[in-house]
């Protein structure tokens, strides 16, 4: 198959599943209202070094693959759908305790205690992502609608990656914090009520499932994209380090909503490659402005360069992996992606904040260095695809 071409089938957009879609967005949200904010609350409110911060917002990304190994035994010997609403609770207790130290007892935190916290946090939210996307999104679609539930459900939580960031940066402004804490709460809690009013048909727990699986976890003949996807996905960590406005966010939200409407009309019968090759030189372009130009339109363009880069690479990435699954692996390849995409993302983070330390040129010139290396690494990566995909 060579077009880019995803057919639109409006019988899916049932209440279901705008619910669980929601949901997704809602909950990504909760983790992305933290990105910009919660650095500079490490360091000025709780006297941590660069070093430290980096450590703390780097365990969330570790904590994503906590979970993976059980996923397959929790929602296949539990309610898949308390499975999720379990895990979203527990992200919400997280960002409550959280609040509670910060606002109510006015502690000073430990540095392990900051990074149980992340990691916990990053392994709650990794348990409710991969429930969500690899069983219940796939389970209130249609057999022939389910790429592109996967698909829809997934421009919801990479609108996650400007939304929240505006929101915490709109929230901390004027109300500091602490109310960025309660709203990010807020929005996993929604999810949750939105994830518990889907009913789900009762389903007779299967027998001798393994307790530790592959399965809904990881693709193992998926790694080559994987780990070309972490290089892209790293990149953009290291971007999403560097103190940026609000401004930066809103721009990135437009190049988002150009991205959805140039993979229906421009690429829509388009080479493959082409969507990925297009994505990572927006984003080299947007990042070569950003080091060598000072004009205003720069910090126009740029970011909207940022958000359409990003958008069709994700997507992309997103079908590749659905293609290289084999029969029942169609949620291990949404496990697989979601992996690379948060915890690259995470740890490019904790990496920027680490090794360059509030140096914004710095941290633009290894992020470019990497989606180099994700460009030219692609073009093996694309022909493997060829030859290996199943679908």
């Amino acid at each position: 198959m060579n077009s880019q071409n995803t057919p639109v089938h409006i019988r899916l957009w049932h209440h279901d599943f705008w619910r669980l879609a929601v949901a997704n967005l809602l909950l990504t949200m909760s983790v992305y209202m933290l990105v910009p904010v919660m650095p500079r609350w490490l360091m000025q409110g709780q006297g941590l070094s660069y070093d430290e911060a980096g450590a703390v917002m780097g365990a969330f990304g570790l904590g994503l693959f906590f979970f993976g190994l059980f996923v397959s035994f929790l929602v296949q010997h539990y309610r898949r759908n308390m499975v999720c609403i379990i895990a979203v609770l527990a992200v919400v207790c997280l960002l409550a305790l959280l609040y509670y130290l910060d606002a109510v007892a006015c502690r000073e935190m430990e540095l392990s205690l900051l990074m149980g916290q992340r990691f916990a946090f990053g392994a709650f939210f990794g348990l409710a992502q991969m429930t969500l996307t690899s069983t219940l999104i796939i389970d209130t679609s249609e057999s022939f609608q389910r790429t592109e539930a996967n698909h829809s459900a997934a421009w919801f939580s990479r609108f996650a990656l400007s939304l929240g960031p505006l929101a915490g940066l709109l929230i901390e402004r004027d109300f500091g914090f602490s109310v960025v804490m309660l709203c990010a709460a807020g929005c996993a809690l929604c999810a949750l009520v939105l994830v518990a009013l889907v009913h789900f048909p009762f389903r007779t727990p299967l027998d001798h499932v393994p307790v530790v699986s592959l399965d809904r976890f990881f693709l193992p003949h998926g790694f080559p994209l994987f780990v070309n996807l972490l290089f892209v996905t790293v990149a953009v960590g290291i971007l999403f380090s560097v103190d940026f406005p609000e401004h930066f966010y809103a721009m990135m939200m437009i190049g988002f909503l150009l991205a959805l409407l140039a993979q229906r009309f421009v690429f829509r019968d388009a080479e493959v490659k082409s969507e990925v090759v297009s994505g990572l030189i927006l984003l080299f372009a947007a990042l070569l402005m950003m080091i060598t130009r000072t004009q205003q339109i720069v910090w126009h363009a740029a970011p909207l360069f940022v958000g359409f880069g990003i958008g069709i690479i994700g997507s992309r990435f997103l079908l590749f992996f659905i293609k290289l699954s084999r029969h029942c692996q169609r949620g291990t390849s949404q496990s697989t992606f979601l992996l690379g995409w948060e915890g690259g993302i995470a740890c490019g983070i904790g990496l920027g904040l680490t090794l360059f330390q509030g140096e914004t040129n710095t941290s633009l010139l290894m992020s470019l260095a990497l989606v180099i290396v994700a460009l030219v690494m692609y073009h093996f990566t694309h022909n493997w695809f060829v030859k290996n995909k199943n679908r």
